[in-house]
This record gives C-alpha cells, sequence and structure tokens, in this order.
C-alpha cells in the first residue's frame, strides 16, 4: 500500500483499564501523507512507537475526556517538550472543549499554569467539525455518550472511509456518520447508557450499509459464572492471568457471535497490532501486528497475514473549520 492509501492500526482496544499485551483504546489512522493518532488511552503511547516516531505524529484526535481515552496526552507532553526529540510543535490536537483545561490540571505544579499550548495546538470540538489533514479530511460528529463525546469519519481523497464511534449509545448522529463508510470500528461496552452492546453495534453497522465491521473496546459483563468445581490457582503460579485471558476471548468471541445476530456482513475484533488497509468498496485483509504476550488468541474467522509497517509521513498542511463554519488555519 501506498502512504497515501489509507490504514489503521490498532493500538489498544481494552476496557476500563489496559491489560498484558493489550492497551487502551488508541488508533493510528494513515493515509493522504500524514499520520493522526486516534485516541489516546493508556498505554498507547508506546503501542504508537511500535509504528511510528512521536516525531511523525501530524495530529491527535480525542473523542472524549475519559482516561480510557486520553491518559496518554499526558506523557505525550513530555515525549514533546523534554525527550530530545525534534517534533513540529506544536502538534494540532482536536478534542472536546475543556481539554487544554483538563490536561493543564494534571501537567501544573506550582503557581504557573503548565505550557500546555507549547506542545499542543489545540481546537475544540463541535457537531459538524471538519478538518483536513495532508490528504485526510475527518468529520467529529457530537454522539450520546453522558458527558461531551464524538464520533470520527476519516476520508481519504480517493474515497476510502473509516469511521470510529468513540464511546457512545446507539443515536442517530452515528448512524447518519457512518452511512456507506467501509470500515465501521464500533465499540461493544455493553448495553447501557453510553455504550453499545455488540448487538446494537451491528444493528447500526446494518443500518449504515456498512462494508464492514470492527469491534473494540469490549466489556467483559456480563461476568462468566464461575465453575465451582475448578481448582483454584496456587499462589503465584499465574493461574489468575490464565483466567482472566480465557475470560476476555469468551467476551471477545460471545461480542463478535452476538454483532452477527444484527449485521450480516464481516466481523472481527480489534486485536491489538491487526492492521486494515482500506479502498473504496474493496476491503482488505486484516493483517496482525507482532506485539509480544498479546492477551487475545486469533478468533475464529479473523483474518491473519504479515505485522504492520511504518510508513512515511509528510507535512500535514492542518486546516480546522471553526464552528459553525469558515476556515481556520491551524497549522
Amino acid at each position: 500500500m501506498s502512504d497515501r492509501s489509507l490504514r489503521l492500526t490498532v493500538l489498544g482496544s481494552a476496557t476500563p483499564y489496559p491489560r498484558p499485551g493489550n492497551a487502551c483504546s488508541g488508533y493510528l489512522v494513515e493515509g493522504g501523507g500524514v499520520r493522526v493518532w486516534v485516541d489516546a488511552g493508556t498505554g498507547t503511547l508506546a503501542e504508537l512507537q511500535r509504528h511510528a516516531s512521536v516525531n511523525d505524529i501530524d495530529a491527535v484526535w480525542i473523542s472524549h475526556l475519559h482516561a480510557d481515552h486520553s491518559a496518554d496526552l499526558l506523557p505525550c507532553f513530555y515525549a514533546l517538550l523534554y525527550a530530545g526529540l525534534a517534533p513540529d510543535l506544536p502538534v494540532p490536537l482536536l478534542g472536546p472543549a475543556g481539554i487544554a483545561d483538563r490536561l493543564a490540571g494534571f501537567l501544573t505544579h506550582g503557581p504557573e499554569r503548565s505550557p500546555v499550548e507549547r506542545a499542543f495546538r489545540i481546537e475544540e470540538l463541535c457537531d459538524g467539525h471538519v478538518a483536513r489533514i495532508g490528504g485526510l479530511t475527518l468529520t467529529s460528529r457530537a454522539v450520546e455518550h453522558g458527558p461531551p463525546a464524538f464520533a470520527l469519519r476519516v476520508e481519504d481523497q480517493d474515497g476510502a472511509s473509516l469511521v470510529y464511534s468513540g464511546d457512545c449509545e446507539p443515536c442517530p448522529s452515528l448512524v447518519e456518520l457512518a452511512r456507506d463508510c467501509d470500515l465501521f470500528l464500533c465499540e461493544a461496552d455493553g448495553e447501557g447508557p453510553g455504550h453499545h452492546s455488540a448487538a446494537q453495534a451491528g444493528r447500526v453497522a446494518a443500518e449504515a450499509g456498512v462494508g464492514r465491521l470492527l469491534l473494540t473496546h469490549v466489556g467483559s459483563s456480563p461476568n462468566p459464572k464461575p465453575n465451582p468445581t475448578a481448582t483454584p490457582p496456587s499462589p503465584g503460579g499465574g493461574g489468575g492471568r490464565v483466567g482472566e485471558r480465557a475470560a476476555v476471548v469468551r467476551s471477545v468471541d460471545r461480542a463478535v457471535a452476538e454483532a452477527a445476530l444484527t449485521f450480516a456482513g464481516d466481523i472481527t475484533h480489534a486485536d491489538p497490532g491487526l492492521r486494515f488497509d482500506v479502498l473504496p468498496g474493496v476491503w482488505a485483509d486484516a493483517l496482525p501486528g507482532t506485539a509480544p504476550d498479546v492477551l487475545f488468541d486469533s478468533l475464529p474467522g479473523s483474518r491473519t497475514g504479515a505485522p504492520a509497517e511504518p510508513g512515511s509521513g509528510a507535512d500535514s498542511g492542518f486546516r480546522a473549520e471553526t464552528c459553525p463554519g469558515g476556515w481556520s488555519d491551524v497549522r
């Protein structure tokens, strides 16, 4: 694939905390000669560097300010300003209103406010926000999660498209945003306020007419009932880890099966390290990465192939549309 073709790499998909081999929510989107880090959940900064240098990130997009989607902005701040790197500062950061003060609240340790804006050029999202970064167009829609939250549609100049739900419950704006996209990355934390069940994710995918469904942020509840006849793990024997691994795999397996009840197309789980090359109207195989000790086993029907490879970046030429209209130069 050319470095201008649209590509998604899963950096992590765990919820609500990182697991060995799987960070929280985070994705690397490449295409149009640029790289965009989408959600910065706990552990994703390290996984990002398997595929790109911190210097090579052209923009960051954050769906909402829960820690499992944004916490790694904090070490990224230190990497950008104090690690001897040579990034093009400030890096555009698109996120919900108040993101600058939230970061400064964590990073300020004295009478003077932390210089958040030295590291990040912050653009607050609103419903219908549009940004152009290199050859990519990013469209954000407000979705229903509780706190301010957004979903994202990324399109390249050839018409390839992917949509990311962020965290939200089913809502009309998400269906509209996902209409006819090639890849729909949708959370499946569990039915309830602010989230999708896997079956609801499948239903939204079907209603929107998407090409393929990629489940992420899969919750482990309802918890499988314990086996009363099972032998308890010996202290320090790793039995707890084996049990956790099995529970996670069962949750993912169950989610894929539930989504298949409401969506007849291809369904895959967002295993950490998987890469997806997206062409308009054509679905390329998912290719796994090489993260060590990955917690998820391959699922039946999951597509496998070669490790992900970093591409080459280019000047972002970033422009963002200020709500409710007009263009503002951000970078």
